[in-house]
């Protein structure tokens, strides 16, 4: 970008990703405005709080004080009125990942956080991790990370944590997101079939990861979990790069001292770095830990100061967030989207359940409503997904494009499914009694009904 830019325009500015590139934006000295659809919060309070211009909806009068450039996200497509206008007056465009290279990351020691999921997750433990042995990074994350107040800033050092995501960059160019980012330290979580939307198959998304591969320089570093067939396959494709696996002989291994995770000993290459001791549950979080930990290493933080840092980690909002505890019932948040994901988050409740010879039951309330999840992609892995609850409860959304009572019958206990919010939170309440775990499931914002179980609850 050329130093005349001084005004900048964002489309779809309220998404977590964008949110994040408006704020760099404003650090970084630019004149930041932008629009969404609809201005929420969490994202539009934080914009507003940093001097930045919001607007209502897609409308060419927001172009009366043009832009000299226009920062596009990838929920716009052609036929959007703004994204007409600036292809027929030819004002400059750009998409949210290319500007973020061009301007941030060009001169960074990128660490990226990929994988179908945990994104989020490790990527706020990683950042977290080098904030707490004084190395300032900067960072994007797609979520709001607790132990900061933003979820982008550039930082006071070289290095930039970023969460990858493999969706594709804009309506102008279909490569994945993260093909842009360059990173020198590459965390690939696990790699499964999702955004059923825009790829046909899982083929389809290895060809994209090993794009990303290739860009990892001979310097760097590519972290993996060794039992991923997805991943290695996409390695075996080629690769250039050291790499360092978990769950391997002469790499990461976690082993729990507590049956729910809270509590585990880290050792790598067969030697022991010490034992994290934390808030969070669950075997899929030891997984992202030792992520986290691993990347941070290559890095320069010794493990036993990434260990220290995760016993004051602060999980991620909507990443199996507590939401509140009523009459000895707790209600938890989880943004859990995928069957991969669902089962491993229940299988942690559970974990703690058991663990503390509780006589609750674990709960589960989902919505099917990812782009993938209402089309149906995921609808014959869901019932086995759901095993560890002792009772469903399922939401059809009018979106989705099939009949959620087609799993009452395959899965392997109590089943109920309502299309009425309101009804559903009535029976869930009804059910619910002292000791038990309530998990609420869905990557939106569920019609607030953590807030209506809550005051439900209260009432009983």
């Amino acid at each position: 970008m050329t130093n005349k830019i001084q005004h900048i325009h964002i489309l779809g500015i309220c998404g977590t990703f964008m949110g994040g590139i408006a704020a760099l934006a404003k650090e970084l000295g630019f004149r930041v405005t932008g629009c969404d659809a609809q201005v929420y919060p969490p994202m539009s309070t934080q914009l507003e709080e940093l001097g930045i211009e919001l607007m209502q909806g897609y409308k060419t009068e927001h172009f009366d004080d043009e832009p000299d450039l226009v920062i596009v996200g990838n929920a716009m497509s052609r036929g959007n009125v703004m994204v007409e206008y600036i292809l027929d007056r030819n004002i400059p465009y750009i998409s949210g990942p290319q500007w973020l290279l061009e301007n941030v990351l060009k001169n960074c020691w990128v660490l990226a956080v990929s994988g179908t999921h945990g994104k989020t997750t490790t990527s706020s433990m990683l950042t977290w991790i080098l904030e707490y042995a004084q190395l300032s990074p900067g960072f994007l994350i797609g979520g709001v990370p607790q132990n900061f107040n933003c979820s982008a800033r550039l930082g006071n050092t070289p290095f930039f944590v970023i969460e990858a995501d493999e969706y594709d960059t804009a309506f102008f160019d279909k490569r994945s997101k993260f093909v842009h980012y360059r990173p020198r330290t590459l965390v690939i979580n696990n790699l499964e079939f999702d955004h059923g939307d825009i790829f046909m198959d899982l083929s389809d998304i290895q060809r994209q990861f090993h794009h990303l591969i290739r860009m990892v320089p001979s310097n760097g570093l590519i972290l993996s979990p060794k039992n991923e067939f997805a991943i290695n396959e996409t390695l075996a494709m080629g690769c250039w790069t050291p790499t360092e696996q978990s769950d391997s002989d002469k790499g990461w291994q976690a082993n729990k001292v507590v049956a729910d995770g809270s509590e585990f000993i880290v050792t790598f290459n067969g030697k022991e770095q010490g034992t994290v001791k934390w808030g969070l549950i669950g075997d899929f979080n030891i997984d992202n830990a030792l992520m986290a930990i691993a990347a941070a290493r290559h890095a320069g933080v010794p493990s036993h100061i990434a260990i220290e840092a995760l016993a004051e980690f602060i999980n991620t909002k909507r990443r199996l967030e507590l939401r509140g505890t009523v009459n000895q019932i707790k209600v938890y948040d989880d943004f859990a989207h995928h069957p991969t994901a669902i089962a491993k988050t229940l299988a942690g409740v559970r974990a703690q359940v058991d663990g503390n010879n509780s006589p609750g039951r674990v709960i589960a309330v989902l919505e099917p409503r990812s782009n993938t999840m209402k089309s149906g992609v995921h609808k014959d892995t869901l019932p086995g997904s759901l095993a560890q609850a002792d009772q469903v409860f399922l939401f059809q959304g009018e979106q989705v494009k099939w009949s959620v009572s087609d799993l009452i019958n395959n899965c392997q206990q109590p089943c109920i499914v309502e299309d009425d919010i309101n009804q559903l939170v009535n029976k869930i309440t009804d059910y619910a009694q002292a000791g038990d775990s309530i998990v609420v499931m869905s990557n939106g914002s569920f019609s607030s009904i953590h807030e209506k179980l809550l005051q439900r609850l209260d009432l009983k």
